[in-house]
């Protein structure tokens, strides 16, 4: 069932930012002039196709969800009979050309804007940006950073929560220098720190960046409860039951459930003397966690249970960060912006090796985040659909024939020597942007392999 949802939010999102990315196309078409022949989502067989309009455009949603194109009429592919010549895109102006092939990643950019305003306009919860641990000799602690600092500006950039905070650093990383960090301390003073650029330069583009540093954000502390016992798991044949509170492990005190979990974890198929407490008699039990294998390939403990969780838990760890529908447009332009321009800082650093190529992903990667998005929620999602918007739209603008950014220069190329570019060149370079995109989805589709099987 889980793979199930995975493959089925992977499709939703891609046939979402593909039907974006092409609808852009064929709306500036239509408005310039240009007969549409065909609007197609996916590749290869068609599942289903129709026809509509005076021009009776064929729609088709096509087997392979990897893409999408939209046909135009077009003296180059077909014959064009001479009443529908002016309609035909290779006989229209350059502005007009220019302006179909950048509506793509255009609309892509524009649905990001417009998925960041919903969000901010209905409230986007985060956690506090308040710091719990900070690592014994690592880049915070000689930063000066100290458990119960709460974040409040990283560079020039407020922080209102965790994700803010990470997007901050990232961006100010990226930048090159020391990046100044503003805190509250858990006295209520206002201090400054700075995290220098040297201990960033590595790290700039690591997606766990916070941890990198040093710093680990603040979590409730939640009592050692069992809140549910899983059928037919270690727990339920030691004899767990929902409501017992943990007091001792192998006669060590149990404060918290990390503690509890810990402990398990740390002892696959070993016997684990256990004290609780049961409608306030103490008692003692027995488990044996089972081994599972965990992401890097080693074995962990785990005997079935979750943790009885408060409702009012995270009331003091949650912020909700919402704007007026004009502010809200302000802000999602600005983030889409920042997200943009951050993705070509780090395709840059890839391309000069200062980034590793583990910052791709391919389409493992990708369905994988889907379903784990789109089970947290739709908040979660459509943040997600925003992001992958947005590195569509970046990704189109690069200058690789094949691409919109190939066209684009081909077309600044006709512009500047007042002729367009022959069809032998574009055929040449057509050639070599199918090698380049090749191998960047080949390495991309490794990483991701390497990252599935560590």
């Amino acid at each position: 069932m889980d793979l199930l949802f995975t493959i089925a939010a992977f499709i939703v999102a891609l046939g979402i930012l593909i039907a974006v990315h092409e609808f852009g196309h064929f709306w500036v078409a239509r408005r310039v002039g240009i007969k549409v022949l065909r609007f197609s989502i996916g590749f290869g067989r068609p599942l289903l196709r129709w026809r509509r309009g005076a021009d009776q455009t064929e729609y088709v949603i096509a087997a392979i969800p990897l893409g999408g194109y939209v046909r135009m009429l077009d003296e180059r592919e077909e014959a064009v009979d001479e009443t529908e010549l002016h309609r035909a895109f290779n006989r229209q102006r350059l502005w007009k050309r220019s302006a179909v092939v950048v509506a793509g990643p255009l609309f892509n950019l524009l649905f990001a804007v417009l998925a960041y305003w919903g969000l901010f306009v209905a409230g986007d919860t985060g956690l506090r940006p308040v710091i719990g641990e900070v690592a014994a000799e690592s880049v915070a602690e000689q930063a000066g950073f100290a458990p119960g600092d709460e974040l409040l500006r990283i560079g020039d950039r407020p922080v209102q929560s965790w994700e803010t905070a990470l997007f901050a650093l990232t961006a100010e990383a990226l930048e090159g220098g020391a990046v100044a960090v503003q805190v509250r301390e858990k006295d209520g003073a206002e201090a400054a720190r700075v995290l220098p650029a040297a201990a960033l330069a590595s790290i700039a583009e690591s997606p766990d960046l916070v941890g990198q540093l040093g710093l680990e954000p603040e979590r409730p502390r939640v009592a050692p409860v069992i809140g549910r016992v899983v059928a037919g798991e270690p727990a339920e044949q030691a004899g767990f039951m929902p409501g017992d509170r943990i007091l001792s492990a192998d006669g060590t005190a149990i404060a918290g459930w990390r503690d509890w979990v810990d402990w398990v974890r740390e002892r696959p198929q070993t016997p684990i003397a256990v004290e609780i407490v049961r409608a306030g008699e103490p008692l003692s039990l027995t488990v044996i966690p089972r081994a599972v294998e965990d992401a890097e390939g080693g074995r962990t403990g785990r005997i079935g249970a979750g943790v009885e969780m408060p409702e009012d838990l995270m009331a003091d760890y949650r912020v909700e960060v919402h704007y007026g529908p004009i502010e809200a447009l302000v802000k999602a332009a600005d983030k889409t912006l920042d997200t943009s321009v951050m993705m070509l800082k780090v395709v840059g650093r890839m391309l000069v090796g200062q980034a590793s190529v583990e910052n791709l992903s391919g389409p493992i990667t990708i369905a994988e985040t889907a379903g784990r998005t789109a089970s947290y929620g739709l908040d979660a999602f459509v943040k997600f659909l925003a992001v992958v918007s947005i590195s569509l739209g970046v990704l189109n603008l690069l200058p690789i024939p094949m691409l919109d950014g190939g066209h684009l220069v081909y077309f600044l190329i006709e512009w500047v020597k007042g002729s367009p570019v022959s069809e032998g060149a574009q055929v040449q370079a057509q050639k070599v942007g199918l090698v380049l995109l090749a191998g960047l989805m080949s390495l991309a589709f490794y990483v991701d392999l390497s990252r599935l099987f560590g």
